[in-house]
């Protein structure tokens, strides 16, 4: 693999930085979006054999950038992928992309393939994982969802169970959500929840899940089948701080369709009230008031906890 750039050429100082063209961070350079192209032998092509983080950008601030890293180099010891560049290495070009699309609030995805190699399942003719960052920017759900809330449904389609692929690891394999994302639109919903093998809610399909029932807050293990997701973890530290008590257990429907309110979390998503679950309205069928003040709290923290550009 060819050495990340250390002098890079085009530096987006201010927001007024014109950029002419959609720069992709590809295996150590910098190449139009017409020439960002892997190889059809690439292993996370052919196989999904590679992982991958989604990371936000707030006001400049790359969100909690180290946790997703931290997420990324475990989840490449999951699988034995070497990523061939250091942490503070990555740190900088996941950065650099950023300043080269002149992104001030947007998203990052970050891959990291197992590489060319031959056809045939074994990695061991893959001597060099390819890395791709793209800096952009998204926007999973219509505004008005964030303050009517979301009316989702449980589809047949169930998670992934820990033995069979460890949620832990993001891989790029990601069939068994989009399943039950297919499954979602087919009900006329933007979201679904997925239950695992004994009948238990794991997670959404992109997204954590939270209850909150006489003032606490519950979510699934993950054990259950949950990934451990970074704006989970931010919401539940964030939850301690106001004094609100946060348990992670085993979650069935009933819990849900009782609860007082419910949302979800994800990098993407943000957080994003559920206020109907199956056709049951959940607690006043609004978004509730823990939801709110944990979504302010959210947006408080955002542009000032992660790596500044």
């Amino acid at each position: 693999m060819r050495s990340p750039p250390t002098d890079f050429s085009l530096q987006a100082d201010d927001e007024q930085t014109v950029i002419t063209a959609m720069k992709i961070f590809l295996d150590g350079e910098f190449v139009e979006k017409k020439d960002a192209k892997i190889s059809v032998f690439d292993h996370g092509l052919l196989y999904g054999d590679g992982i991958f983080e989604g990371i936000r950008v707030y006001r400049k601030c790359v969100y909690r950038l180290q946790e997703h890293l931290e997420r990324l180099w475990h989840s490449a010891k999951d699988i034995l992928l070497e990523i061939p560049m250091s942490p503070e290495e990555m740190e900088e070009a996941v950065c650099e992309s950023c300043r080269q699309n002149g992104i001030v609030d947007g998203y990052i995805r970050l891959l990291v393939t197992r590489g060319r190699g031959d056809l045939g399942l074994s990695p061991n003719s893959c001597p060099n994982p390819s890395i791709i960052i793209i800096a952009d920017t998204i926007r999973l759900y219509p505004e008005d969802h964030y303050t009517e809330g979301l009316s989702i449904v449980t589809v047949p389609t169930r998670r992934s169970g820990p033995a069979a692929l460890n949620p832990a690891i993001k891989s790029l394999n990601y069939l068994n959500n989009i399943l039950a994302k297919m499954e979602a639109a087919q009900s006329g919903a933007l979201e679904a929840i997925m239950l695992n093998d004994q009948g238990y809610v794991a997670e959404c399909t992109g997204d954590n899940i939270f209850i909150v029932h006489k003032g606490r807050m519950y979510t699934p293990d993950v054990s259950n089948g949950a990934l451990r997701g970074i704006t989970r973890g931010a919401v539940m530290e964030l939850a301690e701080a106001e004094g609100i008590s946060v348990r992670e257990c085993n979650l069935t429907r009933h819990e849900i369709w009782n609860a007082d309110e419910c949302f979800l979390t994800g990098t993407a998503a943000e957080l994003i009230p559920v206020v109907k679950l199956d056709g049951r309205v959940i607690g006043s069928g609004k978004p509730g008031e823990v939801t709110k003040k944990l979504h302010a709290a959210f947006h408080q923290e955002v542009s000032t906890r992660g790596a500044l550009l």
